[in-house]
């Protein structure tokens, strides 16, 4: 019997590639003759950049940068040398998890490390750009991305401070003289527009630590920069799917960089081959950290299952725990959690790597 496995990462606990190691062990405790081939994915979000890296042969290299609240930092992102191919995770730059709890305020934070990356890039002579858009603390719209790649924002000629609730009083947006940039990809881990109930500011600024009294602040000023950027850029992206990802990055980088936006599965599922190793596949094994609304809107998992149903190949998922059980039997033939009446949410994080293994023999075991 021959097996892929493609999970993503258990965010907290393992990347993709441990996860899909363990589940191997799994798979060969229970069927020793198992041929099991490995192909860990990714949707945008944080790990994306390992997992194109491992398959394009690229390295890792610094930059200075800044973090979303301004602080100096190191940035990494993958380099591919001979394709002159870069590879960014926004997360690196503007990512929730540098930031305490106390400290996220998306009223504050900003994109402009992510445009110092991208700076980066275009002067060691990158003539591909990837930008992954998960794990953001932001919501400027691609505000700072902007600044540090030479746009200006004023009002009544004056320069804007580099804050979103100064796009309240914005007026115009100049274009930077030399605007040379090379092909850039934005690659989403979600579907929301911009605006609106599902957009943005609505869906995930609570998450990175808006108030309740902010909420609405946030979203007229992503209004107020569509607005503008519509008139005085000629773009208006604001209803395109992604373009609310990572708090606007999606719409920013289409409007700024002349971006090209697809979903982040798409473009690592196309570099990894992934339709040609379902193919060889008899059952494919997928999975990440949390099975959720979101999963079902666009995430790897969901992107794995959806492409083995069209080819025919059962597709189970391991996870680390769930809450949406409904429709879940439409993308998985099953689904195994880590998390159980005796084993808590910590205890799966600490000994993830033992539970996978004992979670993939079940779905062994489910097939011999």
């Amino acid at each position: 019997m021959r097996f892929l496995i493609a999970p993503d990462k258990f965010k907290g606990s393992l990347g993709a590639r441990p996860v899909a190691e363990n589940i191997a062990l799994g798979i060969r405790d229970v069927l020793p003759d198992a041929q099991i081939e490995i192909a860990p994915v990714a949707d945008g979000g944080e790990g994306t950049a390992e997992i194109l890296s491992h398959a394009l042969g690229g390295e890792w290299v610094s930059c200075a940068a800044h973090d979303a609240l301004g602080r100096a930092l190191k940035a990494r992102y993958v380099w591919v040398e001979g394709t002159q191919n870069a590879v960014i995770e926004m997360s690196e730059a503007a990512g929730l998890q540098q930031l305490t709890v106390e400290e996220r305020d998306p009223t504050l934070t900003t994109t402009q490390g992510v445009g110092e990356m991208i700076a980066a890039a275009v002067s060691r002579g990158a003539g591909h750009v990837t930008v992954g858009l998960g794990g953001s603390a932001t919501n400027d719209g691609g505000l700072g991305v902007a600044r540090a790649l030479g746009f200006r924002f004023v009002s009544n000629d004056f320069e804007l401070e580099p804050k979103i609730g100064e796009l309240l009083k914005l007026t115009r947006i100049i274009r930077p003289e030399v605007t040379a940039l090379p092909k850039i990809v934005a690659a989403a881990d979600v579907r929301n527009p911009l605006l609106g109930e599902l957009g943005a500011t609505r869906v995930f600024a609570p998450q990175k630590g808006a108030r309740l009294e902010q909420i609405e602040l946030l979203e007229r000023a992503l209004q107020r920069l569509a607005d503008i950027a519509l008139r005085d850029l000629g773009c208006d992206f604001r209803d395109q799917p992604g373009a609310g990802a990572a708090g606007g990055l999606g719409f920013g980088l289409m409007c700024f960089c002349g971006a090209e936006l697809l979903a982040g599965f798409d473009v690592v599922a196309d570099v990894v081959g992934l339709k040609e190793k379902i193919m060889r596949a008899d059952v494919v094994i997928t999975g990440e950290g949390r099975l959720d609304a979101q999963t079902l809107e666009g995430k790897a998992p969901a992107g794995v299952a959806a492409m083995a149903r069209q080819l025919g190949k059962p597709v189970y998922a391991i996870v680390g725990e769930t809450e949406e059980k409904g429709n879940a039997g439409e993308l998985f033939d099953a689904v195994f959690g880590l998390t159980g009446p005796t084993v808590s949410r910590e205890l799966a994080m600490g000994q993830s790597a033992k539970l996978l293994r004992e979670r993939a023999a079940e779905v062994a075991r489910t097939l011999r």
